[in-house]
């Protein structure tokens, strides 16, 4: 689950964990409570806001929730229940695509999957250098990659060949290869100091009282062909206070 606390100008959003689960896996309620938290950060937005994501303990998400797939009574059931992770989550994508004011995402471990591509959906990504990886697996497990998982990679990734290591070879990024690489914007030394340094970079950010709409607006006119996936206009969706 998700909780949200608002500090000054400043969203913090954490990824709590589902039932025990420290791995923030992408199930059911983690998507409806993601989902519902940002809507709320959307119709409490002011000139100046900025959300931050992080989670708890030494992973910010693994991806869909397999594990409650695999339950399924059948493996047909089993595809059923990933197919419809994968349909819920795209509100998601479109939320923090739409969402009207910068968006930072402070990786306190490792992203994978899913939980890589919520990511990417920031328009900032900070990461900590001690622990994590970002990692796409759906190469080496086997599974193919959602249109939309494949339009935010294209869109936030620049070089043929860095998505070709990403997608196609399952590479595992620390946070300096990320940088190196332009995925991530910087790297520290721990998941307090990833946290600090996106507070930092929100205040910074926060000063700058840009009109919300309008930020979302031109974020969606860099990526087309993402937002046309996931059927954004230049619309937004979510009316805001601003």
């Amino acid at each position: 689950m998700c909780s949200l606390e608002k500090r000054g100008n400043l969203f913090l959003l954490t990824l709590t964990g589902n039932d025990g689960d420290d791995q923030h896996r992408l199930g059911p309620q983690v998507i409806a409570s993601l989902l519902s938290n940002l809507s709320r950060v959307a119709a409490e937005a002011t000139r100046g806001s900025v959300l931050i994501t992080t989670a708890q303990g030494r992973y910010y998400s693994t991806g869909f929730d397999l594990l409650w797939a695999r339950k399924a009574e059948s493996p047909a059931a089993a595809a059923d229940r990933l197919r419809s992770m994968v349909s819920s989550l795209k509100p998601v994508a479109a939320a923090l695509m739409s969402l009207p004011m910068p968006t930072i995402a402070a990786l306190n471990g490792h992203a994978a999957a899913a939980g890589f591509l919520l990511a990417i959906c920031h328009d900032y990504v900070l990461m900590r250098s001690d622990v994590g990886v970002l990692y796409m697996p759906e190469v080496d497990l086997g599974l193919p990659l959602p249109d939309y998982f494949a339009a935010m990679f294209r869109a936030k990734i620049t070089s043929p060949v860095v998505m070709r290591e990403v997608l196609m070879g399952g590479v595992k990024v620390k946070a300096a290869e990320g940088v190196k690489m332009g995925i991530v914007d910087s790297a520290h030394d721990s998941a307090e100091s990833v946290v600090e340094a996106s507070v930092r970079l929100g205040n910074k950010l926060s000063r700058r009282k840009w009109v919300g709409d309008v930020y979302a607006d031109i974020r969606k006119s860099l990526y087309p062909d993402a937002c046309a996936i996931l059927d954004l206009s230049l619309k937004p969706i979510f009316v805001s206070k601003i």
